[in-house]
């Protein structure tokens, strides 16, 4: 042999258990010799055959990771899926919680936008990257041990497809109308009684323009439940919808644009920068209210066009659609 097969075997054998390492160092220097001699009697020089054998082996950590039964992952096939829904889950419930009240402390304590915005994409990296290490070695040491990976199901069957029912979807657009709904009329309220001695909201509006809101949104929550009794999208569905988004958007972004919509008299964090981030909010709430309004009434005229040219309803999260009535 030469130099290249014994730095080969070498580098393979320290990540060998020293008990196995006499037995794998005949085995291994056997079978490059057998692959060797194969090529020379094919024409190969034998400096050639010995590189192209050892290439053929490949990486030799590789190679001893499969002579001594070690994982070359992390998180193998078997467990990845349940790890990166887990994941998934706890990213999504934890994160929001410790944003709002990241954001909610920040804001009694120094209302500066610029700490606020600050401290909340700290916050959000470091609990982020915590959660992520924690179920990632949890399941890396799950799947080096197996100790108690016989509690976790991981194997699959067709009883574990999800189900896309269509009323199903009707349902949870339904309860998440009706729960932003509340929430806009709650917060309106309570921003007035409970929050602060002086309310963000102007008080002056409660005169005519906060009670109109009001209404408004009571509208927007019957409209949903009309809708989900309904059943489907139509052209009058669509028109409702384009009259509702309309009567509640253009006073909210008249009172912003007129700077009737925040309290004179609030002096929390809408003066900071000589009053400029008042301005700016208002500016921003302008373009939500507008896009999400426009959006969500192509979005509505679109559904019913659908509806009524008898299209198949998407599915969500499969970028395809599906036939619910048959």
């Amino acid at each position: 042999m030469n130099d290249f097969v014994d730095r080969y075997v070498f580098t393979a054998l320290r990540r060998i258990p020293e008990q196995q390492r006499a037995d794998i160092d005949r085995e291994l220097r056997a079978s490059i010799e057998d692959a060797v001699e194969a090529r020379m009697d094919a024409g190969q020089s034998r400096e050639a055959a010995v590189e192209s054998a050892l290439t053929e082996l490949g990486d030799p950590d590789r190679l001893a990771d499969r002579y001594a039964g070690r994982p070359g992952y992390l998180i193998g096939p078997d467990l990845f899926p349940l790890w990166r829904r887990f994941l998934k889950m706890l990213l999504w419930t934890v994160l929001p919680i410790v944003l709002g009240i990241g954001i909610a402390v920040q804001l009694f304590e120094d209302p500066d936008i610029g700490k606020i915005i600050g401290r909340s994409i700290s916050a959000l990296l470091t609990v982020g990257g915590q959660i992520c290490f924690w179920v990632t070695l949890v399941f890396a040491i799950l799947e080096r041990t197996g100790v108690g990976r016989a509690d976790l199901r991981t194997t699959w069957s067709p009883k574990d497809l999800p189900k896309y029912e269509q009323n199903r979807d009707r349902l949870v657009e339904l309860a998440t109308g009706l729960v932003w709904v509340a929430l806009l009329i709650a917060g309106l309220v309570l921003q007035q009684f409970t929050f602060s001695d002086v309310p963000l909201l102007d008080p002056a509006n409660w005169a005519f323009w906060w009670p109109v809101i009001i209404a408004l949104f009571l509208l927007r929550g019957f409209y949903y439940i009309w809708v989900y009794r309904l059943g489907t999208r139509t052209r009058t569905v669509a028109a409702v919808n384009a009259v509702l988004v309309t009567t509640y958007t253009v006073p909210l972004v008249w009172l912003l644009a007129t700077d009737r919509f925040f309290n004179p008299e609030f002096h929390g964090f809408l003066d900071l920068h000589g009053g400029g981030t008042r301005t700016w909010l208002n500016t921003l709430i302008i373009a939500i209210l507008v896009i999400g309004g426009l959006w969500d009434v192509f979005d509505t005229a679109r559904k019913a066009e659908q509806a009524r040219k008898g299209q198949p309803a998407k599915v969500p999260g499969t970028g395809g659609s599906y036939d619910f009535t048959r």
